[in-house]
């Protein structure tokens, strides 16, 4: 990690993970009412952890800034501080997105899907993959106009294989380009931009046909993989059972 000058990368995986997880202790043990651990409040105010999260990502970005050039231990702890702070800021992804307090609603997984994205991305990232694959193998860039070619090509890919819903694909694909193909010339999800522009009902052009075939590939593939993923996310960050607030206004 030294040798590499990926310490502070590391040091930021870390302390995204460590965060993450003593977070979902934390906010476990406040739900369930165990011994003092409770809601932080000012008055009838609930400070939520992502104000805290918002001051130690300026603090630790800021810092990392002026450390940079200085020292590179320091430069691996601001590294740290603005991981802890990058944590609490996407556990609660969701109150950002959706402008209300979903926490524990189904709304309220984008959290965790955020935050599992930001380790995978970072993660690829310490290993040395590149998105784009702007690098070659030693970190030398490689030619320009083969460069641009080729981030452009898998840019376009990346960008359509993210229309068909195919999230992951997509993300992965920015490293490793070759699954941005089949991502991207493969039916999309019937839910997905892409599906709702070209061939679902309401289409400028519908297509009945690719429709069903997308559904049953949704019923038959995907959702057995959405509820691993979803019994896997409850295992590590809790059940997030309350009713949708949305729902209950729309009756």
């Amino acid at each position: 990690m030294v040798d590499t000058e990926r310490l502070p990368l590391f040091c930021f995986f870390a302390a995204l993970i460590v965060t993450f997880v003593l977070t979902r202790i934390n906010v476990r043990l406040i739900r369930a009412k165990i011994g003092w651990f409770r809601n932080l409040n000012v008055g009838e105010m609930h400070i939520h952890h992502v104000v805290f999260g918002v001051v130690l990502t300026l603090l630790g970005g800021v810092s990392g800034l002026i450390m940079s050039g200085i020292s590179a231990g320091w430069y691996a702890v601001t590294a740290a501080v603005f991981g802890i702070g990058a944590a609490l800021i996407l556990d609660e992804f969701a109150l950002i997105l959706h402008l209300r307090d979903v926490y524990w609603e189904e709304e309220g997984r984008a959290s965790v899907d955020a935050v599992f994205i930001a380790i995978a991305v970072t993660g690829l990232l310490l290993i040395g993959l590149r998105p784009l694959g702007w690098e070659n193998s030693d970190g030398t860039l490689r030619g320009t106009w083969i460069t641009a070619g080729f981030i452009v090509a898998n840019l376009v890919l990346a960008v359509i294989t993210l229309l068909k819903g195919k999230i992951w694909t997509g993300l992965a694909g920015l490293f490793v380009p070759v699954l941005l193909v089949p991502g991207a010339v493969r039916l999309a999800r019937p839910g997905s931009p892409w599906a709702h522009l070209f061939f679902a009902p309401g289409a400028r052009r519908p297509q009945p046909r690719k429709m069903a075939t997308a559904e049953r590939r949704e019923e038959r593939w995907r959702r057995p993989v959405i509820r691993a993923k979803i019994a896997f996310q409850e295992f590590v960050s809790g059940r997030h059972d309350l009713p949708s607030t949305r729902r209950r206004s729309r009756r």
